[in-house]
């Protein structure tokens, strides 16, 4: 049998401070697991409610709903409702007075991340919903009535149930626009309805982009691109003939039946609203217009800067660009002549498979490659039905769990070749929207982020790193062409690069001084002209362009100018060993975020 041995009075002390050091390790460690789990929490209701609330958005979104825990979900098209923006409101403000009480650090380093990024997305988001009848659902160069086509067009069938949930989707459409025209009235009785002019136009639109003499043909292109995804589900043995025919015949008799006659009523509707139609004015014009503005700018860009702060940089980034561009002029006065009267480039890639290796051969040195390898574009062209009114091109962002499928629309009506596509291109895929999405996704999926961080957009940063990777490509173009001997070509496309960002640049101060000056027309037309635009006319489209869509331009340039900052700082920062290839690897590490959160991250 063990004597028991009597524990001295400094034996005692100890142990009894031991285990008080226990006790308070114990209740620290818990006091930290209840924040992770408070917010683990949070943010997966968050998560699953927002996606779950579009099926478009969550299709886009995520490959296999199934291995983010939704099992089960309600084919939803959201209606376009104010009403539905006070429930939003109540809702963020709770989720905010929930983040209140989860102490940021007592997270991990990532999950304190998001936090701050979220609290500050909500905050903005609460501003911007207080002016909901200032949001345009129906802009003729961004709105549904284009949008939503291809999005249809695009949605993959990777299972039975995509192809139910399409049907489901394509059988809500003419709720959804009826939706969109109760809004629209609502615009009008609040004194915010679009101009006659524009509210024109996205009629036309209405007439074209669906008819029934496409439909009836059997070539209009929700017709052809249905065919050929179930073509893909046939051939991979998940559905078979007898399938294949039941899901055509549905999709024609909706496309007749609900589609076009939604575009039908949304384009006579929109006949009667334009004798109320308002005259082309900034956003300062109206009551809390430039309340709106300003959240709009924060959110847009993600920049905290003042309207004031970023006016003013951009007049300094105009003269900086303007100076550049002509001491390279003054170098070469005599290609610099003939480039003025001639205008035109050769280049050297013509097909788009040499520039897309190209540009990856060229970004190789300066980039980091994707995780686990590369990614692969499929590069289409825009639908003759809707080349009138889309971009001149536009990347579709692949799922969070499947980059394998990537598609970049070329609008061939609106994209001459040469010089122009390669830099299109750029913008688009590497390095510019698919090759940053690709590698964000995939570090996000290895390095187990909260899903909802792929849920708080950031168009300053996306958009700002797709202008940083075109005007590299700029560069890239220089290269290539005085490899191949082509030295004047060469100069000219510095030039091409110079004025592109004059362009942005004078725009996006413009886009501050119709919205938050309050700048007439007249004002704008006599400014370009002292730029050289003298045409009243492409004065009045740059006008009405930028009315109708607020902070646009500054989306791409004032998120590209603090990349240039942040660019700066790091070369500050980091001294000798600053490189390309170590801030554009941090930038993708980080990952889409405004840039309060890059330039704190940047500095730890």
């Amino acid at each position: 049998m063990k004597k028991h041995i009597p524990l001295s009075a400094r034996q005692l002390l100890v142990t009894a401070a031991l285990l008080l050091s226990l006790s308070s390790l114990t209740l620290f460690l818990f006091t930290f697991r209840q924040d992770e789990k408070h917010f683990l929490s949070l943010t997966s209701h968050l998560f699953e409610e927002d996606i779950t609330a579009s099926t478009i958005n969550m299709h886009y979104s995520l490959a296999h709903p199934e291995n983010f825990g939704i099992d089960d979900y309600d084919v939803i098209l959201p209606l376009c409702d104010a009403e539905a923006v006070k429930d939003s409101t109540i809702n963020i403000e709770n989720t905010l007075s929930a983040l209140k009480h989860i102490h940021s650090d007592r997270l991990s380093e990532q999950d304190a991340y998001l936090y701050h990024l979220l609290t500050r997305s909500l905050e903005n988001s609460l501003v911007l919903n207080s002016y909901p009848y200032f949001q345009e659902p129906l802009s003729p160069a961004s709105g549904m009535q284009v949008q939503l086509p291809v999005l249809l067009a695009e949605y993959t069938f990777r299972t039975r149930r995509d192809v139910e949930d399409y049907l489901a989707l394509l059988d809500q459409t003419d709720e959804y626009f009826e939706s969109v025209l109760t809004f629209e009235k609502e615009k009008s009785a609040a004194g915010l309805c679009m101009p006659s002019s524009a509210l024109k136009e996205v009629r036309k639109q209405c007439d074209t982009v669906v008819t029934l003499k496409d439909l009836e043909q059997g070539g209009h292109f929700l017709q052809t691109t249905f065919a050929e995804r179930l073509e893909s589900l046939r051939s991979e043995g998940i559905i078979n003939d007898s399938d294949v025919s039941s899901y055509i015949a549905q999709n024609n008799r909706l496309l007749k039946t609900v589609l076009l006659p939604a575009y039908i009523s949304l384009g006579d509707g929109l006949i009667l609203l334009e004798d109320s139609g308002t005259e082309f004015a900034g956003l300062s014009s109206y009551p809390g217009g430039r309340e709106y503005y300003c959240a709009l700018m924060a959110s847009e860009t993600g920049s905290q800067r003042s309207p004031e702060q970023i006016q003013d940089m951009l007049t300094k980034q105009f003269f900086l660009v303007y100076d550049s561009l002509q001491n390279l002029i003054l170098s070469h006065p005599e290609a610099a002549e003939e480039y003025t009267s001639a205008h035109e480039i050769a280049f050297p890639c013509k097909q788009i498979s040499e520039m897309l290796t190209d540009l990856q051969e060229r970004m190789a040195s300066d980039f980091p490659d994707i995780p686990e390898g590369g990614a692969t574009a499929t590069v289409k062209s825009v639908s003759d039905n809707l080349d009138n009114y889309c971009a001149p091109a536009f990347y579709l962002t692949a799922p969070l769990d499947d980059i394998s499928r990537n598609v970049i629309y070329i609008n061939n009506a609106k994209t001459p070749e040469g010089l122009e596509l390669y830099t299109t291109l750029a913008h688009e895929s590497y390095p510019g929207h698919l090759y940053q999405t690709v590698y964000a996704n995939r570090s996000s999926m290895e390095k187990g982020e909260l899903p909802l961080r792929k849920l708080l957009w950031y168009g300053g940063y996306l958009e700002g790193w797709a202008l940083y990777g075109e005007f590299l490509s700029y560069d890239y173009a220089s290269e290539l062409m005085m490899e191949r001997g082509m030295e004047q070509e060469a100069f000219y496309a510095q030039i091409e690069k110079y004025n592109r960002s004059l362009q942005l640049c004078l725009y996006s101060m413009l886009d501050i001084m119709i919205h938050y000056e309050g700048a007439s027309l007249t004002e704008v037309t006599n400014l370009l002209r002292e730029f050289g635009i003298g045409d009243d006319s492409s004065a009045l489209a740059i006008y009405s362009y930028i009315a109708l869509e607020p902070c646009n331009y500054l989306k791409y340039y004032v998120g590209y100018l603090e990349i240039l900052e942040l660019k700066a700082a790091a070369q500050k920062r980091w001294g000798d060993s600053y490189s390309d290839y170590r801030f554009h690897t941090f930038l993708l590490d980080a990952g889409p975020s405004d840039f309060t959160a890059l330039n704190e991250l940047l500095a730890q």
